[in-house]
């Protein structure tokens, strides 16, 4: 039959542009998270002194935002990389390298989300014990502007965890 596809090259036609897209997504959550946080400042008078609030002033903020950058251009290299490795060739092998990428963009984004998540709940809620009091209720707009940014990043790092596991599904199938 000249117009069917066999079904092996229709579900790795499928599995290839559902990798695109899942890292096409990845790429904008990141990119939007790093670009939230990095532009991310407010001035306000507490208790009659002017105050700015910014992310560099937090070394976990940083690293956030930092850690969204690298995984937002390394979801391009992995895009080439999908480009090359899955749609030419069914190589377990190239599945692999794949795999190795996705899980090391997975822990980073999951240390910035970490980080990020944990000055957060600081900043919105203090500790008393430590004498640390809430911020968020003096600068509303830049403790928003965090949690949106956390949100996309979280985001990005649930969509690299399925890239890691549909690459690890595919890796699988290395002969050793």
């Amino acid at each position: 039959m000249a117009g069917s596809v066999s079904p092996p090259l229709k579900t790795h036609k499928i599995f290839f542009l559902m990798q695109i897209f899942l890292r096409i997504l990845s790429f904008a959550a990141s990119l939007a998270a790093a670009w939230m946080m990095l532009t991310n400042k407010q001035t306000a008078v507490v208790y009659g002194i002017l105050v700015s609030a910014s992310y560099s002033y937090s070394s976990a903020f940083k690293f956030f935002a930092y850690a969204n950058i690298i995984a937002c251009g390394f979801s391009v290299l992995s895009l080439f990389l999908a480009c090359i490795f899955g749609y030419k060739a069914i190589n377990p092998k190239s599945y692999f390298v794949m795999f190795i990428h996705d899980l090391m963009i997975s822990v980073l984004l999951m240390a910035g989300c970490a980080a990020a998540t944990a000055v957060g709940f600081v900043g919105k809620y203090g500790v008393n014990e430590a004498g640390w009091l809430p911020l968020c209720d003096h600068f509303p707009p830049f403790c928003n502007r965090c949690t949106m940014a956390t949100g996309l990043s979280y985001v990005s790092f649930l969509l690299y965890i399925l890239l890691t596991i549909i690459s690890a599904n595919k890796s699988r199938q290395i002969q050793v």
